[in-house]
């Protein structure tokens, strides 16, 4: 069965003027960019997790005492995934060449997706109630946990003072939130919206809990090489964290004030799969319907996708799922890479920061390699960049990302 397409929409194109990165590759976009080209996991053995079955993970190469002090005086106050997001918001709305001085804040919206929130603070607060009694659990515990204070600290800072939201929709929270800034940046709720997301997650008890339902790659003895995706030995992903903003504007109003795109976002197509709390439904019709949305809205159709940037986790059915789909919706056979495979896996931050290198690939004409990969497992009719990054003019490319409750979101970008 092939989902059919919605009804034509009234298409306002939406320009995205400013990125900002937090992740494992680096502080800023440029660091992040240069990590997934050079194809090489950044997973290492992870203090904080010894003794548990999985050990390693995906950090952060800033010390806690850098972040706090690039943050600010209030960082105190704040959970990790919201310190992230702020200074990954700071560093796009710089990008975007705006002024929180000078803008208009009523009329910027905040839109930053957050799938798990403050974990680290939960099992901190929990440990001191456990062992030293009520009155030496902090006061803040509950901000500092709750996923929206990511979105909340990210309007305090820049004096945003326009929508608020903070979608959870798992490991698709970052798109969601694009996606939703678009809806509202198209229907005139807002003239600026700072949309992405942002995930702190590693944690004894997370890392524990997802490699209980067997979501985690085990290679203890060749971390570097655990994250694999679409590999015929893949066996799961490497958790991380970090966060990525976008400032996305109507590409009228951009234009106005001078401002140059780097690329526009065409169309965003979400769906729910209405099947199974973690597991893709075989055939994968709602992830095919939210891509073919995304088309529909962008005025693509399947052979102007040159470049597809994969939710790619490295797990045997996610995998297996999205490659099927992929040869299947998309059979002229476009370029597909999983920056997973560098990054690990950052949950709630992944569909946001996947949009961004897809917006860099976009522009650099230069597609990073998926890590750990001499080839995709023979079942898989797609054409994966492997061991190199590859030159390629790419006019229009998919940004997927798909999170356990059968959220499926789509975003689709073009050359501006």
């Amino acid at each position: 069965m092939t989902p059919s397409a919605p009804p034509a929409r009234v298409r306002t194109p939406i320009a995205v003027t400013g990125l900002g990165l937090l992740t494992p590759g680096g502080e800023g976009a440029e660091a992040t960019w240069e990590a997934v080209c050079a194809g090489r996991s950044l997973a290492t053995r992870d203090p904080a997790l010894d003794g548990l079955p999985v050990d390693f993970s995906c950090r952060l190469p800033l010390p806690e005492e850098d972040i706090d002090r690039a943050v600010g005086r209030k960082s105190w106050r704040m959970g990790r995934f919201a310190k992230l997001a702020v200074l990954a918001a700071r560093e796009a709305v710089r990008d975007a060449g705006l002024d929180p001085a000078t803008w208009q804040g009523a009329r910027v919206a905040t839109v930053i997706g957050c799938g798990m929130g403050g974990t680290e603070k939960w099992e901190e607060q929990y440990l001191r109630l456990d062992r030293h009694g009520p009155g030496r659990v902090s006061p803040l515990t509950i901000p500092m946990i709750i996923p929206n204070l990511a979105a909340g600290e990210v309007s305090i800072d820049l004096g945003a003072r326009g929508v608020g939201l903070a979608p959870a929709t798992a490991c698709a929270s970052g798109a969601t939130a694009i996606a939703l800034a678009r809806d509202l940046l198209a229907g005139g709720l807002c003239d600026v919206a700072v949309a992405g997301g942002t995930e702190a997650a590693v944690s004894r008890l997370c890392v524990t809990g997802f490699w209980r339902m067997g979501a985690l790659s085990e290679r203890a003895d060749a971390v570097a090489g655990a994250s694999r995706p679409f590999a015929a030995d893949r066996d799961g992903f490497v958790l991380a964290e970090g966060a990525g903003v976008l400032v996305l504007e109507r590409a009228a109003d951009a234009a106005a004030r001078g401002a140059r795109p780097r690329a526009l976002l065409a169309g965003c197509g979400s769906t729910s799969d209405a099947h199974h709390p973690t597991a893709p439904p075989d055939g994968a019709h709602g992830a095919e319907a939210a891509l073919r949305t995304a088309l529909h809205e962008a005025g693509l159709a399947p052979d102007d996708v040159d470049h597809v940037n994969a939710h790619g986790t490295s797990t045997p059915l996610n995998d297996a799922t999205e490659a099927a789909l992929i040869a299947r919706a998309l059979p002229h056979r476009p370029s597909v890479t999983a920056t997973k495979g560098v990054l690990g896996h950052t949950l709630g931050a992944a569909g946001a920061i996947e949009a961004a290198l897809t917006i860099l690939t976009l522009q650099h004409g230069r597609v990073p390699p998926i890590a750990n990969l001499q080839a995709p497992a023979p079942e898989f009719d797609i054409d994966c960049v492997t061991k190199q990054p590859r030159p390629q003019h790419i006019r229009a490319a998919l940004s997927h990302s798909f999170g356990f409750g059968g959220h499926n979101v789509v975003l689709a970008f073009t050359t501006a």
